[in-house]
């Protein structure tokens, strides 16, 4: 993949100012750039401190060959919403994690993009850009190169890259709560290391919520993160007294639902080439759409 501007202003006067504020280079990736010789003005090879003037043609070359030797490839049927030169959209089951860990080494979503990622030829580094506990089903991105997960990071920060998810909560909400903003701190729950709790010392995390329907134990609700703390929807949920269905973890297990009724089922970004608008939509999976029929 190659980045490539020309210049139509006299405010540049290096490459390396093209680089941070037209790109928005990171210096670990200008240094990297530089390290590879992958910088070019005007076709011939450059340094970040070549001078540019008007109608100079940059460009940036982010095709590394790099792999991550640590994730072992697993073949794996992906369920592939979205892929192009930048980045892989792939919808998750629930069950498996998105990272490989100790007890799973080689059933992660990350195992099954690498293998992916090496039958087409593809040598990079696997790179998920959002993270989806074990047992939530839903979309996942995965950058294809340094650069676009840098943007979509910073996409995060600034709240370009949008967040839904649909989830069953316990109990009904009424007319009075059927939409809101829920602003509580998150912190690691004292002597556990995966709980988590809404603490006065946490970290701060906002999740927009609303009513899609009330059911007769249970209710449909649409949230949107604006922040993205570890279970932040299953402890918000919990905060609020409604916590999600079969989330034995915050709540209590479920009979009709052997995990925690949660959906990552949309996505938008700004594309981070094009900066085109993109949204991204998946259906309930089956075990949360039998839910309708209870």
């Amino acid at each position: 993949m190659k980045l490539e501007y020309t210049i139509h202003s006299t405010k540049y006067t290096t490459i390396k100012q093209v680089l941070k504020a037209h790109f928005h280079l990171s210096d670990r990736l200008v240094l990297k750039l530089k390290r590879h010789s992958r910088l070019f003005l005007n076709n011939k090879p450059a340094f970040i401190y070549t001078p540019v003037h008007l109608n100079d043609h940059i460009c940036v070359d982010l095709s590394f060959h790099e792999i991550s030797e640590n994730i072992v490839p697993t073949k794996m049927d992906l369920n592939i919403v979205f892929e192009d030169e930048t980045m892989l959209l792939v919808n998750k089951p629930a069950g498996i994690p998105v990272h490989p860990s100790m007890s799973h080494f080689e059933n992660s979503l990350s195992n099954g993009v690498q293998a992916y990622f090496q039958k087409n030829k593809l040598l990079t580094k696997i790179r998920p850009v959002n993270r989806l506990d074990k047992d939530t089903s839903g979309l996942v991105i995965f950058a294809k190169n340094e650069y676009i997960q840098e943007c979509l990071i910073h996409q995060m920060a600034d709240h370009t890259f949008e967040k839904y998810y649909w989830a069953f909560l316990l109990g009904n909400l009424d007319e009075k709560n059927k939409r809101g903003i829920i602003k509580a701190p998150i912190a690691r729950k004292q002597d556990s290391i995966m709980e988590r709790e809404v603490n006065p010392t946490g970290q701060h995390a906002v999740t927009h919520y609303q009513l899609i329907q009330n059911y007769s134990d249970f209710c449909l609700v649409e949230f949107q993160l604006e922040t993205g703390r570890t279970h932040q929807i299953r402890v918000h949920s919990k905060h609020i007294g409604h916590p999600i269905l079969g989330d034995s973890l915050y709540g209590t297990a479920s009979e009709l639902i052997s995990r925690q009724a949660l959906h990552a089922y949309k996505i938008s970004i700004v594309h981070p080439v094009t900066h085109e608008k993109l949204t991204f939509e998946t259906e309930l999976p089956n075990d949360m759409a039998s839910l309708f029929l209870q």
